[in-house]
C-alpha cells in the first residue's frame, strides 16, 4: 500500500513538474514580440524611413523589457508589463503622426489580448 501510494505521489509530482514547465515556455512565448513583422507592420502604419529606424529600435526596447517581465512573478509581472505598455506608448506617440498613432494603439491592444497579456 505504501509503495502504491509513493508511486502515485512520484507521477503527481513529475506530472505538476511537466505542467510547469509547459506553462513557462507558454509565457515566455506570449511575451515574446521579436517575431512581429517589421516590414509588414512599416508598411501597415506608412512610416518614412527615419521612423522605421526609431521604430525598430523602441520596438526592441519593448520586447527586452517584456521578456523581463515574463520572469517575475505575479503582481510584480503586470507592473512592469504596464509599465512597458506606457514607455512604449509614449515613445511611439513621440514619433509617429496621430493617424499612424492611433493605428499603431489599436495593433498593439489587439495583440497584447491575443496573447493573453491584457
Amino acid at each position: 500500500m505504501k509503495r502504491l501510494f509513493m508511486v502515485v505521489v512520484a507521477m503527481l509530482s513529475m506530472t505538476l513538474t511537466f505542467a510547469e514547465n509547459e506553462t513557462a515556455a507558454n509565457l515566455n512565448e506570449a511575451y515574446n514580440l521579436k517575431t512581429v513583422n517589421m516590414n509588414k507592420l512599416s508598411q501597415v502604419l506608412g512610416l518614412s524611413r527615419d521612423q522605421e529606424e526609431s521604430f525598430a529600435e523602441i520596438h526592441k526596447t519593448f520586447s527586452a523589457e517584456l521578456l523581463f517581465a515574463a520572469q517575475a512573478t505575479g503582481e510584480e509581472r503586470q507592473k512592469m508589463v504596464d509599465n512597458a505598455i506606457n514607455k512604449d506608448l509614449a515613445y511611439m506617440n513621440y514619433i509617429l503622426s496621430a493617424n499612424q498613432y492611433r493605428k499603431y494603439v489599436m495593433l498593439l491592444n489587439i495583440t497584447l489580448i491575443n496573447r493573453g497579456l491584457k
